[in-house]
């Protein structure tokens, strides 16, 4: 029997339906890798990045692996001046979770969650189950049972402009 995160713990408690995937023992180092390994869509394994406010305030954004987070549409998504990425050294005091294994549930204090709008897109949609080697798959719905989150468009788009 596979080894259950804490992620697959809650999830389990509130009933809510999920598929998990491992790849540990891989070499997957990017999410573009995990999603190959796992043989899913880039677009449907997203990645969470915790973010500091000028505020001090935190939040929490999930997009898909191969996009980049755009820090202006993340600090507008949550009424914020600016944002930027959280320090690695300071993710697992603030989270509980290292980084390449934060998830965006079960984290040590809610944060305000912002997930891309390519999800609404997604029949099901995979991310971190809190622990590298271990993601969860599960339907945006789904995911509303057991966080409060809202959408918004928040990746870097290259449009081939020169503005």
């Amino acid at each position: 029997m596979e080894e259950k995160t804490n992620v697959m713990r809650l999830l389990d408690q509130k009933k809510i339906p999920y598929k998990s995937h491992t790849y540990s023992g891989q070499e997957a180092v990017s999410g573009e890798e995990v999603a190959a390994v796992l043989g899913q869509d880039p677009r449907k394994v997203f990645k969470t990045l915790v973010t500091v406010a000028k505020s001090r305030q935190n939040y929490v954004f999930v997009i898909p692996v191969a996009e980049e987070l755009d820090l202006k549409k993340a600090a507008k998504a949550v009424g914020e001046k600016s944002v930027e990425m959280l320090k690695a050294k300071e993710l697992l005091p603030l989270t509980g979770y290292i980084h390449g294994g934060c998830s965006p549930i079960g984290m040590k204090k809610f944060f305000k969650t912002t997930i891309d709008t390519s999800v609404l897109t997604c029949e099901t949609f995979c991310f971190s189950a809190g622990k590298i080697g271990y993601q969860v798959e599960l339907a945006p719905g789904d995911l509303g049972r057991i966080i409060r989150y809202q959408t918004a468009d928040l990746t870097v788009r290259d449009t081939g402009s020169t503005l």
